[in-house]
């Protein structure tokens, strides 16, 4: 289901949260700190409001929030939106030696930053994505959880996108 400014802007904190709880994967505060900033404008508004919340987490809730992402390529139990995102690349439908690719890669991020590895995958292609992967690797640790965020928040846009008119 769709919605408009308007109906959010209407809507009591519980069927706010509700509607927007997944926006951020895991990480239902963030919609229910928002929704004291209604009324909102317009989608982007929402949307900047939201990232503003998570510049104001701490750093450990930050992280959480890194790490509430599953790994790309993972056949874990995730949030709908996480699912329908890695069905729309094909993530879904890898072949064994892609996934071994991809379980490789996870791992060894994983090691490295201590948080998956973190990309807004919707109209990427496989490939783009395991490079970026391997570019992304090299960096620092500060570097990654600035990215990560960064890809976190371009990620809420597109399920915004995907919920409101």
């Amino acid at each position: 289901m769709r919605y408009t400014i308007t109906e959010l802007n209407q809507m009591t904190q519980a069927e706010f949260v509700a509607v927007l709880g997944d926006v951020f994967e895991d990480t239902p505060s963030i919609a229910e700190q928002a929704w004291h900033q209604r009324p909102f404008l317009n989608l982007d508004n929402l949307h900047q409001t939201m990232v503003s919340m998570v510049e104001k987490m701490s750093e450990d809730a930050q992280l959480a929030l890194i790490r509430a992402h599953p790994d790309l390529g993972s056949q874990v139990q995730m949030a709908p939106a996480s699912v329908q995102e890695q069905t729309s690349v094909g993530l879904d439908r890898l072949s064994p030696a892609e996934y071994k690719q991809f379980q490789t890669l996870n791992t060894t991020y994983q090691t490295k930053f201590g948080f998956p590895f973190i990309m807004a995958i919707k109209g990427q292609a496989k490939e783009a994505i395991l490079t970026a992967f391997v570019k992304r690797s090299k960096k620092s640790l500060v570097s990654e959880q600035q990215q990560a965020l960064l890809e976190i928040n371009k990620i809420a846009q597109f399920r915004l996108n995907d919920l409101i008119t």
